[in-house]
């Protein structure tokens, strides 16, 4: 009598992967939706709009990119992004030690993705052998960007016929959220996504949807103050003993 052969390290890492993931991937969805449908409303280009999920791959840069085209420079428009995105600058310092032990092709490719999401699970995991954190990390990876890109042109078509009712646009509040209880055992990221998720929450009445652009700055800033009062904490405890 055959026997079922016992699962492989690696098919347990990809199932506890996508298992991980689904929490986050979730909220994802509405969010590409909200983004579609805001290319769709945008003055940028709808081609260009578009190439934004696949080159630039970051919601809430992306969202602030294609409302503010058109009525901002475009000096106004880089520094946006780049004070959106400057928390994966924490992001990178947080996983480097990990990618040292990672071979040169992954160093390479694998911050391509290194979304809030993916950072999130990826430091959950940062116990693993790099073999296993690696496949964890690719897989987790694949699964964000492949929703990512087809939710967002899903929403570039069907988004204008979604009812106002539903109100996705709150969508990325839910993310926030979402965030924040995975990011329990960090407390400067568990904290930079409260504020942020919070902060847009409560400014998502602003015009051209600059709640979002408001609570992803002050999550930046409380995550930053969090990790400097932690490391100015441990120091002096250090000192103590």
């Amino acid at each position: 009598m055959e026997t079922e052969a016992a699962p492989t390290r690696h098919s347990r890492v990809d199932r506890q992967a996508f298992t991980d993931a689904i929490p986050l991937l979730i909220p994802a969805v509405p969010f590409g939706f909200v983004l579609g449908l805001a290319m769709t409303k945008s003055e940028m280009p709808l081609w260009a709009a578009w190439l934004t999920s696949p080159l630039v791959f970051a919601g809430a840069a992306q969202l602030t990119m294609v409302t503010i085209a058109g009525t901002a420079s475009l000096w106004a428009i880089i520094s946006a992004v780049l004070v959106i995105n400057s928390r994966h600058v924490m992001y990178s310092a947080a996983l480097a030690p990990l990618f040292r032990e990672q071979p040169r092709w992954f160093r390479w490719v694998g911050p391509v993705m290194l979304i809030d999401q993916v950072f999130a699970l990826a430091m959950l995991r940062s116990d693993q052998e790099p073999d296993s954190f690696r496949r964890y990390y690719i897989t987790t990876m694949v699964l964000f960007g492949t929703t990512w890109n087809v939710a967002v042109p899903l929403g570039m078509v069907i988004g204008p016929v979604i009812p106002e009712a539903w109100r996705l646009d709150f969508a990325p509040v839910i993310m926030f959220a979402g965030l924040a209880l995975f990011a329990i055992k960090r407390v400067p990221a568990g904290v930079a996504a409260l504020v942020g998720g919070s902060i847009s929450l409560l400014a998502a009445g602003l015009s051209d949807r600059l709640g979002i652009l408001v609570g992803a700055v002050c999550g930046v800033v409380a995550g930053a103050i969090a990790e400097q009062r932690i490391t100015t904490l441990t120091t002096r405890q250090e000192v103590d003993q």
